[in-house]
């Protein structure tokens, strides 16, 4: 098992002193800062708390999919994400799987944009289909000459 990084810290009088490099230091990552009088205290962008919290949204379902054993994990997914019921049969499956891999590696790594990226991914596919798009074939351009640049 690899380490697990630890947040940079900052002494509560550094907020004071030289509040620009500690702001700047958690608008990249989550730190930490300490205090004599108290329990110490970490400092994050609202985009890193508020992709935590939906980490743990994510978590939640994953968990209650996981413990129900009704169906199969591609069924149980689309009744808490119904979005994918505009995927195939087979695209559902891959999802499934997919989801929980990116929620694994997110979980294991504290990268909660893993799964969340997966989640859009797969979300704004469900949509594009349900659109219609992609139902349609690709007529692709055959030019046989080259095309001449504008204002040549």
């Amino acid at each position: 098992m690899s380490a697990m990084v630890l947040p940079p810290r900052f002494a509560s009088s550094d907020l004071s002193r030289h509040s620009a490099r500690v702001f700047d230091a958690a608008e990249e990552r989550p730190v930490e800062v300490t205090r004599r009088d108290g329990e110490d205290l970490v400092l994050m962008s609202k985009r890193e708390s508020d992709a935590r919290d939906k980490l743990l949204e994510i978590a939640a379902t994953l968990i209650a999919v996981a413990t129900d054993d009704r169906g199969t994990l591609a069924e149980r997914m689309s009744d808490s994400y119904p979005w994918m019921l505009a995927l195939s049969p087979a695209d559902r499956e891959t999802c499934a799987r997919e989801l929980l891999s990116a929620a694994r590696a997110s979980f294991s790594t504290h990268q909660p944009y893993l799964a969340l990226a997966e989640m859009t991914s797969w979300f704004e596919t469900a949509t594009a289909i349900a659109a219609g798009l992609g139902s349609q074939p690709v007529e692709w351009l055959d030019l046989t000459e080259p095309v001449e640049r504008p204002g040549s």
